[in-house]
C-alpha cells in the first residue's frame, strides 16, 4: 500500500551541470507521509495541478500535471486514505484518517436486502463477499466495485494483489524463497474417526467443585467440555471460568468479592460515558462517531433472536450500554462494527450486564488484533490457515490461485468466529468448545480446514470455478451442522499430531512442540495447555508473538511470517 508521496525533477542525461542541477533538484523534491495529509485542492488551469496541505498547516509545492494522469494519481492515492469533496468548496478534497475508515468497517456485514445480493452476485461475487458478507473498511467496497461497463470476472491473481494492498504486510507466496519453509506434499496417513459426547450437565459440574467452590481436575473438567460442549443451565457460571474471569481455583467468597469490585469498576466507567453533556459530546467527535456506530449495530444485531426482538427491548439497551462502556475501557480502539457480534451471544447467555461485560473484555483480549487498523490479527491467521489448507492438500483452484481463493472464503469466518455462519444456538456451542484451549492452539483454523474439506469433493466433481467456489462457500451460512464440524476438526487434527514428517512452521501453528504427552493425563488423550484467555494482551513491540485467541506465531525482523510453498 503506498503510504507516502513524492515528487522530484528529471535528472538531466547530457553531464552538464550535474552538480547544480541536482542541487537544485533536491531543493525542489518533497516527500511526506500520507498519514500526514489533511486535504487536496484541485485546480486546472488547462491542465490539472495538485496542491497538498499538511495537517500541521503546511502546504507542499503544486504538481502539475501538462500531459494529464491527475485522476490515476489520486485513484491511486485513494488506496491508502478516503478522499471526500469538501461541502463548502467543489475542488477541496479531504482526506479522511484511518481510524474513522476503519471504524465504519464491517457496515451492513450481512445486510443482504439493502445490497440486491442476488444481482450483485450475478455481476460481480468478489464485490458482492466484501460488500455484503464481510466489508472491513469502505475503501473494500470501493477496490472490488468495477466500472458501470465493466461485468466480467476477475481472474483471482488479481484479487489476491488487492487483498495484499487492503491488509498491508499480508504475503502469501507462491514461490519457493530462500529462508523460508518449503512445504510439500506429505503423507499424513489415514484420517482417525472419532466421536463426540453429551454435554455436561448441571451435576456433572457439581462434581468437580469442592465444598468451598473450587473447581478441581480442572483438565478433566475442559476435556469435558471440548468433548460435549454444556448444557445451557451450565453456561452462566462455567463461561466466567473458561473465559478468564474467574479464575478456576477461586472459592464461592473469592468470586463474591471479585464480582463486587468488578461492579463498581463498571458502573465508574459507564458513569463517564452517561455524564458528558450535549456541549462536551459536541467537542469530541470520536466519542459521538462511537456512540452512532454502536446505535446504528445495536438496532440490527440479532433481531430474530427472542432475547433482542422488538422495540424498547432490555437486551438492545443493554447491548448499547455495554459497548459504550467498553469505549471508556478501551478508548483507543472504542468501537469497531462487529464487535456487537462478537458481545451478543455473552449478554445472552449471562443476562446480567456486568457480568457480561468482563466476560466481554475476556472475550476481546483473545480478539483485539482483528479489530486493529493494521489487523494483525487477521494477517497471522490468514497466513496460518494458508499453511494448514496447503499440507491438508485442499486445493480447489490452481496453483496460482489456491492461497487467493482461501483467503475469501475464511475471512468472516475468522473476523467474529463464525458468528455468521452458524445458528445462534450452535455459535454458542462452539466458542466454549474453542475456549477450553483444546486440543491445540488455533483449533479454529481447523474448523475452517473441516468445512472447506467437507465441500471438496462438491466442488471438484461440479468444476467449479474461482466464481462459482465463492459463491458456494458463503451460501453454506446457516446450512452447516455444528457436531459434524467438530467431529471433521477433531479428526484433522489428530491426523496431523500423528505425523511424523510434520513441518515446524505447522507445528508451530497448532502449538504440537508445547502440548504435554498424553500420557501424563489419565483422563484425557490431550495434552492441555493452560487457558491463554486468562492472559493479559501483550504489549505491542518491534519483535513480537502475534496471538489470535488460541496460540502465538513468531514474528521477528528476520523472518516475516512468510510461508513459501511449491506445488
Amino acid at each position: 500500500m503506498v503510504n507516502a508521496v513524492s515528487f522530484k525533477r528529471k535528472a538531466h542525461t547530457n553531464g552538464e551541470g550535474g552538480s547544480n542541477h541536482l542541487h537544485e533538484r533536491n531543493k525542489r523534491s518533497f516527500s511526506f507521509n500520507v498519514a500526514d495529509l489533511r486535504s487536496v485542492t484541485v485546480k486546472c488551469e488547462g491542465w490539472s495541478y495538485l496542491i497538498f496541505c499538511l495537517r500541521d498547516d503546511t502546504t507542499l509545492p503544486a504538481i502539475h500535471f501538462h500531459q494529464g494522469g491527475s485522476q490515476a494519481f489520486l485513484d491511486s492515492l485513494r488506496k491508502s486514505v478516503q478522499l471526500s469533496e469538501s461541502p463548502d468548496d467543489e475542488n477541496l478534497l479531504l482526506v479522511g484518517t484511518y481510524s474513522k475508515a476503519f471504524s465504519q468497517s464491517f457496515e451492513n456485514l450481512l445486510d443482504d436486502t439493502n445490497y440486491g445480493l442476488v444481482q450483485k452476485f450475478k455481476k460481480d461475487p468478489y464485490t458482492t463477499t466484501f460488500g455484503g458478507f464481510s466489508k472491513v473498511t469502505n475503501y473494500f467496497f470501493d477496490a472490488f466495485r468495477p466500472s458501470e461497463s465493466e461485468c466480467q470476472q476477475r481472474p483471482a491473481e488479481e484479487m489476491a494483489d488487492i487483498l495484499g494492498e487492503l491488509i498491508p504486510g499480508l504475503e502469501i507466496n507462491q514461490q519457493e524463497e530462500p529462508g523460508f519453509e518449503v512445504i510439500t506434499r506429505i503423507d499424513l496417513g489415514t484420517r482417525p474417526e472419532v466421536q463426540r459426547r453429551e454435554p455436561v450437565l448441571l451435576e456433572n459440574w457439581a462434581k468437580h467443585q469442592d465444598s468451598e467452590g473450587r473447581l478441581s481436575n480442572v483438565p478433566h473438567l475442559k476435556h469435558l467440555i471440548f468433548k460435549g460442549g454444556l448444557c445451557h443451565a451450565v453456561r452462566k457460571e462455567a463461561w466466567k471460568f473458561l473465559l478468564g474471569y474467574y479464575p478456576w481455583d477461586s472459592t464461592h467468597e473469592d468470586r463474591k468479592t471479585l464480582q463486587k469490585r468488578k461492579t463498581d469498576e463498571y458502573f465508574r466507567m459507564k458513569l463517564q460515558w452517561k455524564s458528558v453533556s450535549e456541549e462536551q459530546e459536541k467537542r469530541n467527535s470520536r466519542l459521538r462517531d462511537y456512540k452512532s456506530l454502536i446505535e446504528k449495530d445495536v438496532n440490527r444485531t440479532d433481531r430474530t433472536n427472542k432475547f433482542y426482538e422488538g422495540l424498547d427491548n432490555p437486551g438492545l439497551i443493554l447491548l448499547h450500554d455495554i459497548l459504550m462502556t467498553y469505549c471508556m475501557y478501551d478508548f483507543d480502539l472504542g468501537y469497531v462494527q462487529g464487535m456487537s457480534d462478537l458481545l451478543s451471544p455473552i449478554l445472552y447467555v449471562m443476562e446480567n450486564e456486568v457480568d457480561a461485560f468482563w466476560c466481554f473484555v475476556s472475550f476481546m483480549d483473545q480478539m483485539h488484533e482483528n479489530f486493529e487498523e493494521q489487523m494483525q490479527g487477521m494477517k497471522t491467521q490468514l497466513i496460518q490457515l494458508s499453511t494448514l489448507l496447503r499440507l491438508l492438500d485442499l486445493l480447489l483452484l490452481p496453483c496460482s490461485a489456491q492461497d487467493s481463493g482461501y483467503l475469501y472464503f475464511c475471512f468472516r469466518w475468522l473476523l467474529i468466529r463464525f458468528k455468521r455462519e452458524l445458528h445462534f444456538q450452535d455459535v454458542l456451542r462452539l466458542w466454549e468448545v474453542m475456549w477450553t484451549g483444546l486440543p491445540c492452539q488455533n483449533f479454529h483454523l481447523l474448523v475452517c480446514c473441516a468445512i472447506l474439506d467437507s465441500e471438496k469433493q462438491k466442488i471438484m466433481d461440479r468444476h467449479y470455478g474461482f466464481n462459482e467456489i465463492l459463491k458456494h462457500i458463503n451460501e453454506l451460512s446457516m446450512k452447516l451442522d455444528i457436531e459434524e464440524i467438530l467431529i471433521k476438526s477433531e479428526a484433522i487434527y489428530m491426523q496431523i499430531k500423528n505425523c511424523k514428517d510434520l513441518p515446524h512452521s505447522v507445528s508451530e501453528i497448532l502449538g504440537l512442540n508445547t502440548v504435554t504427552d498424553s500420557s501424563t493425563l489419565e483422563t484425557s488423550e490431550y495434552g492441555v495447555l493452560e487457558s491463554p484467555q486468562s492472559s493479559p494482551r501483550p504489549a505491542h513491540r518491534q519483535d513480537q508473538a502475534f496471538s489470535n485467541g488460541h496460540g502465538l506465531l513468531q514474528e521477528t525482523s528476520r523472518n516475516r511470517c512468510k510461508v513459501a510453498f511449491i506445488s
